[in-house]
């Protein structure tokens, strides 16, 4: 089944379609191969500034798609009982979490638009976003401990940076439902929309006005906030010291100072 993620561009802003309305689009195992592709490919093209990540259909995501590793799962994806059964479903581990890490290493700044459930694997995918945004009927659920299994591929590592532990450790050990009122409330989330539509706009209007910046400073930014996000006060500010050491006297910076002497509005370059 090819296709299951489609590209949606508009100016300097791309959306990455999660395409399997049919399926509340589960991720099945073209999606784990599809989307690391298509997040390296826009993070390279200099004519994307900014991505949402959203879905087609009436949910964002169910999560893993059990019709397709169901069987797997319970196998340990090996067909070997032994250490080549449990190398074989380490790589498989492996290769999941590369996509979501495709996502958050992105040089580009990322925005989740979730509506109806989010579910599992989904919360993998919108932690390793930079933005999250939500409609009114939208439903979060770390649930691989229902499912009796421990989340491997990036919620209990990216989750804990975005929430209090406590909070972290709830959501993790219950696999409760959390709506999307709470989930703005305790930080998931930026923002709650009315509905789908209204989160569509949102998305695409936040995605416009960090376009509408220089984008060798909001990667920048981006990356910066990533290389120090462990480090101490002190040395993540020699790290930004040394970062504009390198990047600030930019063709942006002249012409963020010649269009405000101008009273005219900036265009950025990206040089």
């Amino acid at each position: 089944m090819a296709g299951v993620v489609t590209i949606e561009e508009s100016g300097p802003v791309a959306t990455v379609w999660l395409d399997r309305p049919e399926e509340r689009n589960a991720m099945g195992a073209d999606l784990w191969s599809e989307l690391p592709e298509t997040m390296e490919s826009l993070g390279e093209n200099p004519a994307v500034r900014v991505i949402i990540i959203a879905s087609r259909g009436d949910h964002f995501t169910v999560g893993l798609d059990l019709k397709e590793f169901g069987a797997a799962l319970m196998a340990g994806f090996g067909t070997d009982a032994g250490v080549a059964g449990r190398r074989q479903t380490r790589a498989q581990v492996k290769m999941m979490q590369h996509t979501m890490t495709a996502i958050a290493r992105c040089p580009k700044p990322v925005i989740a638009a979730v509506h109806g459930y989010c579910i599992g694997a989904g919360v993998d995918l919108i932690t390793a976003c930079d933005i999250r945004l939500a409609s009114a009927d939208a439903l979060f659920s770390v649930r691989e401990t229902r499912m009796g299994m421990v989340a491997d591929v990036g919620t209990l590592q990216r989750l804990p940076r975005i929430l209090n532990p406590g909070l972290v450790a709830e959501l993790a050990f219950t696999g409760r439902d959390v709506t999307a009122d709470e989930a703005r409330d305790m930080g998931l989330v930026n923002r709650v929309f009315s509905d789908s539509e209204a989160l569509a706009a949102g998305a695409l209007e936040l995605a416009v006005s960090i376009a509408a910046n220089s984008p060798l400073a909001v990667q920048g930014s981006k990356a910066v906030l990533a290389a120090t996000e462990h480090m101490s006060v002190d040395e993540a500010l020699d790290y930004v010291a040394l970062w504009n050491a390198a990047f600030l006297h930019s063709n942006d910076l002249r012409e963020a100072v010649q269009a405000f002497l101008e009273k005219r509005p900036p265009e950025f370059d990206g040089t």
